[in-house]
């Protein structure tokens, strides 16, 4: 093996002063297998060094939390012995640098993590963040990101079923494809990854072991220079083919009793599953790398164990199950192998051709690992919208805002995704959430996917707010009741301290509005470094805190669309009327500018209206629901218009104005009745702020024909990437 230089641990992405952990840990200079063991599992990727003294702020806990973070996915319970089990994971750089393959593989991670728990994965959903649609490598990255998502679950068999897309000049050089999955499961019947049983087997199933992916876990936690290209080889190769019968192999074992505890290879590969189990069970572990399945000739042990190749698992099995289990992978044509076994000496051990090549104290390869308080300094307070433009044409305004980037119909996104194998899915892309029915009952999970990365940019802690929020009334919208949400921080380099202080910011912003909602996060994934210096690309992207949130409907049949209403249904705003324009799509789509405050999220505002809104729909008082956002009433209006085919006839007592039509104020929601009375004794009673906007009458939307309105819409991602 190489002697170890200061060149070569700073290719591993080791600063002096870790090298010198490594040294105290070690006791002695370590063999390469054994730096880039520390390596990978001290990346940010791994081992959340510069986040997790800020993560422990967010609530986590709940009547209704069966595991929380710390296990591959969240659990929440959904009653009748059922829970949910959820997660949302990045895939930005190798998404970057190979657009299908990254955003492929970010699908089959995420499934791996939810069926790893005993879940059958019923939905997947993504967020996605592009630079200008006119950057000369947008389109390219776009059709391969939307591709790869859609080729792998496609082929898996699970229904991608939501997401969001924005378009933003900091994504140019540092795209973010976030995915997340969510799965049900018997609660009794759950699975975890600590190791236990002195000399219990560790087995290996699923796919051979390759040289793809090698690094990769260090590469995300490193900017782009302008080699991104050079990293084409850390980028892991899926197959879905394979991951379906890895799917079913598992869940087949999972019926017996044969596992002590399984995870995973994800990032860090064969490292990170085997070292997160041991440390979880406060054992060791003993690998002989010569029995772990190899496609490739030749392999060295640093090779096996920081290989991402995918469709991967690692079991400890009961003694004398091996046969038993062998015969399930083999029967789904899948490669199984004893690679080890559970020890009592808190060490990772790896022999390899008869040789020892690695012998590692546990301690500091995982709880252990370097954990950074950061320098981080607040951003300063936005300046007041004080200048704020009005409308000379609010038709003309909404026709060009509907179709912007960030509006535009995504049909030509979701009908690359099978939406509805299964058979199980309520509500497709489209609305204000997913509705999946659980298979077999007449429950159904609600499910949607939020971040609003311009307000997390100008006030952090209100960015972070919304974000949550946002997830919590598209639930709503739906007549779910929010249960818990998962997240995918999303930021730049943390050692600038502006980054930092942006990253602290979302975070404690998120911290109230959870605990305000009772909304707490089960699980989630931390990815930074998402800057760029590449030739052509941006800097550091927006702070962008995606959030996935899961909802619980008692009966799938009760819920609502934005596109029920009917001809002459009343249309009522729950809230007051918008006033907010600072950091408005309106006022960067139409003039160019990014200023001021986001909207401010009152908590007790959107408990309130949220809560009432369910109690309209559980009822059956409304015929449709959506939530304010993006472009405030004006869209919410329009956006209900074209899913139902009717127009929209504002009562004259509405203004007419740029700020009411197209403010962003939050907490609120548009319902259509057919049955008005009940509704407003309902508001009155519950004491909710409302104002009456109009009906469900004509075709025309603010004196814009629904056919123009629904051209504008949906011409943007065809004419771009048919051009």
């Amino acid at each position: 093996m190489p002697q170890i230089t200061s060149e070569i641990v700073a290719e591993h992405g080791l600063s002096p002063d870790e090298y010198a952990r490594v040294l105290n840990a070690l006791g002695r200079e370590p063999n390469l297998t054994e730096l880039g063991i520390f390596s990978v599992m001290w990346s940010e990727h791994c081992s959340y060094k510069s986040s997790r003294l800020h993560l422990k702020k967010l609530p986590t806990t709940g009547p209704q939390v069966i595991c929380g973070p710390g296990e591959n996915a969240g659990v929440v319970d959904i009653g009748d012995g059922q829970c949910a089990v959820f997660k949302m994971e990045s895939h930005n750089h190798p998404s970057y640098i190979e657009p299908y393959q990254g955003a492929a593989t970010g699908v089959g991670g995420i499934l791996r993590d939810v069926f790893t728990m005993g879940a059958r994965p019923v939905a997947n959903l993504n967020a996605l963040r592009f630079g200008r649609p006119d950057h000369p490598r947008m389109k390219h990255l776009i059709a391969g990101v939307v591709a790869g998502i859609g080729g792998y679950g496609n082929c898996v068999g699970v229904p991608t079923v939501g997401g969001e897309v924005n378009f933003h000049k900091a994504y140019d050089g540092n795209i973010l494809v976030n995915a997340m999955t969510v799965g049900v499961a018997e609660t009794k019947k759950l699975f975890f990854s600590a190791a236990s049983g002195i000399g219990n087997p560790i087995v290996y199933v699923g796919s051979k072991t390759g040289r793809d992916g090698i690094h990769g876990a260090t590469m995300a936690s490193a900017d782009f220079g302008e080699d991104a290209d050079a990293k084409r080889p850390t980028v892991q190769v899926g197959d879905p083919f394979t991951e379906k019968l890895l799917i079913e192999a598992c869940l087949e074992l999972m019926a017996s009793d044969a596992i002590v505890a399984i995870q995973d290879m994800g990032a860090a590969g064969l490292t990170s599953s085997s070292v997160e189990m041991a440390s979880k069970g406060g054992v060791g572990l003993l690998l002989n790398m010569d029995h772990v399945p190899q496609r490739e000739t030749g392999m060295t042990a640093y090779e096996m164990m920081l290989s991402e190749s995918q469709e991967r698992m690692l079991m400890v099995l009961k003694p004398g199950r091996e046969d038993f289990a062998a015969a399930i992978f083999r029967k789904w044509e899948l490669d199984f192998a004893v690679i080890g076994e559970v020890t009592d000496t808190g060490r990772m051990v790896l022999v390899h051709h008869g040789e020892t090549v690695c012998d590692i104290p546990l301690g500091p390869l995982a709880d252990d690992a370097p954990l950074y308080d950061r320098p981080h300094v607040p951003t300063l307070k936005p300046t007041p919208l004080n200048d704020a433009p009005d409308s000379e044409d609010i038709g003309a305004d909404l026709k060009k805002l509907i179709g912007c980037p960030d509006l535009a119909s995504r049909r030509w996104i979701w009908e690359q995704y099978d939406q509805k194998v299964g058979g199980d899915t309520v509500q497709p892309p489209g609305g204000d959430a997913a509705v999946v029915r659980i298979h077999g009952t007449q429950k159904a999970l609600a499910i949607a996917t939020d971040c609003t990365p311009r307000y997390c940019f100008a006030d952090p802690y209100e960015g972070g707010k919304q974000a949550i929020a946002e997830t919590w009334r598209n639930l709503c919208a739906v007549g779910a009741t929010p249960l818990a949400a998962t997240d995918c921080l999303n930021f730049a380099n943390p050692q600038n301290p502006e980054t930092m202080g942006q990253l602290v910011g979302c975070i404690e912003g998120m911290a109230e509005a959870c605990r305000a909602l009772d909304y707490p996060i089960v699980s989630g994934n931390v990815s930074l470094y998402n800057e760029s210096k590449a030739t052509g690309g941006g800097s550091a992207i927006l702070p962008t805190p995606a959030i996935g949130g899961v909802g619980l409907l008692k009966d799938w049949r009760a819920t609502t669309t934005i596109g029920g209403m009917h001809e002459g249904d009343d249309l009522w705003l729950v809230g007051e009327l918008p006033t907010h324009l600072g950091q408005s799509l309106w006022l960067r789509e139409l003039h160019g500018r990014e200023d001021g405050p986001p909207p401010p999220v009152d908590l007790t505002d959107e408990r309130k209206h949220g809560d009432f809104v369910r109690g309209l729909i559980e009822d059956g008082l409304v015929t449709a629901v959506h939530d304010l956002s993006d472009g405030g009433l004006a869209i919410a209006l329009a956006e209900m218009a074209l899913a139902s085919g009717h127009g929209v006839t504002l009562d004259r007592a509405v203004p007419q104005s740029a700020a009411a039509m197209f403010g962003e104020d939050q907490g609120r929601y548009v319902i259509a009745t057919s049955n008005g009375d009940p509704v407003v004794r309902a508001m009155a009673k519950a004491g909710v702020k409302h104002v009456l906007l109009g009906s469900a009458t004509g075709d025309t939307v603010l004196g814009t024909s629904v056919a123009d309105l629904r051209a504008a819409n949906e011409k943007f991602f065809p004419e771009l990437m048919n051009a």
